[in-house]
């Protein structure tokens, strides 16, 4: 009796999830807007779209408020699809501002020396404009995922090694730690990973097609996390990339 009551809650819930429906923002020029606001563009749930790291068992014995807290597959699938909608967006949106609509730097900008940080190591112009183009990503990614996922979806958390467990866990000290740019996660839990995403927006002709050659270090650094899935960067070509 009580199972049933639990469920029939739920079903509420859910009914009044759907009838609200999302937020409507103005209108702009970009070309991703409309991919942003139409639901053919991910993939639908199915009945067992639940991710594979919360076992048949474990499902069978939780209770459907706790199964809530989960991302679904095709939740995520929808996070991945907007992610890459927004460094499409960041990408465009810099370049227009810095070069005009349509315009481009080509290698020789890319590589251009423009100063020199506190080591008087070099400064690149894509160094430069990668930073630009990760500011107005992460503005897209409040915008268009964290109105539907504030809960299980986190920007730039930094990680680091718990001394009393060896596992890494949400900390603020800079030695040893961990920033990646988006981490999915169960409900109000960082620390329980489930997948992690970095912006990458490859300047030179050669690392827009090979974007994964200068991240294999960082992408293995990132399995310390934890998570069901690969560790993935995330380019305004090529979209979702693993190892």
């Amino acid at each position: 009796m009580i199972e049933m009551r639990l469920l029939g809650a739920v079903m509420a819930l859910l009914s009044l999830s759907c009838a609200s429906g999302p937020a409507r923002y103005a209108q702009t020029d970009s070309a991703t807007n409309g991919c942003f606001r139409n639901p053919t563009c991910y993939t639908q749930p199915g009945d067992e779209a639940f991710l594979p790291w919360v076992d048949k068992a474990a499902r069978a014995t939780a209770t459907a408020g706790a199964a809530l807290k989960v991302l679904e597959a095709a939740d995520v699938a929808r996070i991945e699809h907007l992610l890459v909608e927004c460094a499409k967006e960041a990408n465009r949106v810099v370049n227009e501002r810095e070069y005009g609509e349509g315009k481009y730097p080509d290698d020789k900008e890319c590589k251009r020396v423009i100063g020199r940080n506190k080591k008087g190591e070099p400064l690149t112009r894509q160094m430069e404009l990668g930073t630009l183009k990760h500011a107005v990503a992460f503005a897209c990614v409040r915008r268009e995922v964290l109105k539907h996922f504030p809960d299980q979806v986190s920007i730039e958390p930094r990680f680091g090694p718990d001394p009393t467990s060896g596992k890494y866990a949400l900390t603020n000290q800079w030695e040893g730690s961990m920033k990646p740019d988006i981490v999915l996660h169960a409900s109000g839990q960082p620390n329980q990973v489930q997948c992690i995403y970095d912006f990458k927006f490859p300047c030179t002709l050669w690392s827009k097609e090979h974007p994964l050659d200068a991240v294999h270090e960082q992408l293995r650094g990132y399995t310390r996390l934890g998570g069901n899935c690969k560790p993935a960067i995330v380019t305004p070509l090529l979209g979702v990339s693993r190892e």
